[in-house]
């Protein structure tokens, strides 16, 4: 079993003056319908999620001050939770003593990334606490499949945190898939498909309108007019939102075409990155996922805003597209939340997604917080359009 420690032989912290007890977040098992072994090309004998539980000495009490003191130190040494999301991809937190948005929000910015900025958002997520927000809001009976966090515009977060604040009873699991074995199973499965991304990247149409498209779904203002004022005129707001555009710094490969109720965008984008450090390929994609909703939410009004093609303007075929969901339904688990729960993904390596659920809207309340690592993924391809780069400053 893994342990990752806190004590008095490598460090004693202090709390209100007194000794700490130490600490341990000690992993567990969950069931094999919430976790797994990766495949390759992730080392041998590694499970995703890493399922840890706060662990104490004599049962001693912990609060959230004692807790954020151990995420700082765990990552004070050498990045020791960020090396274990590298590693499996995704990690579960149980037993915190987290109990809303707030809390949620100190436990996340514990680890010391810096906030994510999202632009061009196309879901609606007003803020409950610093970088803090609902993961989505769609209606409960809408599928969302697996994806990498913002597949569809230039600047993604690398880690995203969720908190179970309340969950269902029957359904609304959170998918979590690796992107790594995605690629290595494509290119084993279809490596002519894989060769095509490589070569051409692809094309992301993004459609945005003046009001929102769908339930839970974000206005053109909420996307971009951050600046916008009440009181701007259409030529201002016109200029403000493409001065938002603009921090992509993709230069010609962000274009955009104004239209009476909204605005479109066009992105060339690498399908195909590589995880920091180890340099391996990964899948950063949503093609499966709009993909599977498309066809699992025909019925519910849902409306896709997103149309992905090949790099050079073609349409992807269905078949790859087909055979890239059985390959994610073969590596996938679904974690089973309990209230309380906080799920951190590298999502340059690990997929999330959200199951329909039973009952009512409000019975399952997820909150999400994005945030910018210290790298962003490497080029897998050569083309000046391959190259992922961090939002501009304003």
């Amino acid at each position: 079993m893994e342990k990752i420690t806190i004590g008095t032989e490598r460090q004693v912290l202090n709390f209100n003056d007194a000794p700490s007890p130490a600490v341990v977040f000690e992993s567990f098992d969950l069931p094999v319908t919430n976790q797994r072994t990766l495949g390759p090309p992730h080392p041998a004998n590694t499970a995703t999620p890493l399922a840890l539980c706060l662990s104490t000495h004599e049962n001693a009490h912990i609060d959230l001050d004692n807790v954020i003191e151990v995420v700082k130190s765990l990552q004070g040494q050498d990045g020791m939770l960020t090396k274990k999301l590298a590693r499996h991809g995704t990690l579960l937190f149980r037993g915190l003593p987290i109990h809303n948005a707030d809390d949620f929000s100190r436990f996340a910015h514990a680890f010391g990334y810096k906030p994510h900025e999202i632009i061009g958002i196309v879901v609606n997520r007003p803020v409950l606490a610093p970088n803090v927000a609902p993961a989505n809001e769609s209606p409960h009976s809408v599928l969302i499949y697996n994806h990498n966090e913002s597949p569809q515009v230039p600047h993604a977060p690398e880690y995203v945190f969720f908190y179970g604040h309340k969950v269902p009873s029957n359904g609304g699991e959170t998918p979590i898939s690796s992107s790594l074995e995605l690629f290595y199973r494509a290119q084993r499965d279809i490596p002519e498909f894989i060769n095509e991304l490589v070569e051409k990247g692809i094309i992301s149409k993004v459609v945005y309108k003046v009001e929102k498209q769908y339930e839970g779904g974000s206005t053109l203002r909420q996307a971009f007019g951050k600046d916008i004022l009440d009181s701007d005129d259409e030529a201002t707001r016109r200029a403000k939102i493409e001065a938002q555009i603009a921090r992509y710094g993709r230069n010609q490969f962000t274009t955009w075409e104004w239209n009476e109720d909204g605005i479109t965008l066009t992105h060339r984008l690498p399908a195909v990155r590589t995880q920091p450090d180890t340099n391996l390929p990964t899948l950063f994609t949503g093609l499966a996922a709009y993909y599977r909703n498309a066809r699992v939410n025909a019925q519910s009004g849902r409306k896709n805003v997103t149309q992905q093609l090949y790099g050079d303007g073609t349409p992807i075929p269905d078949k790859y597209l087909e055979r890239l969901v059985q390959i994610t339904d073969e590596i996938r688990v679904l974690h089973k939340w309990q209230q309380g729960d906080v799920l951190v993904y590298d999502n340059i390596i690990s997929q999330h997604g959200r199951q329909p659920w039973e009952g009512n809207q409000s019975d399952r309340v997820v909150f999400a917080s994005l945030f910018d690592g210290a790298k962003v993924p490497g080029a897998y391809g050569y083309g000046e359009w391959a190259r992922v780069v961090q939002a501009l400053d304003r």
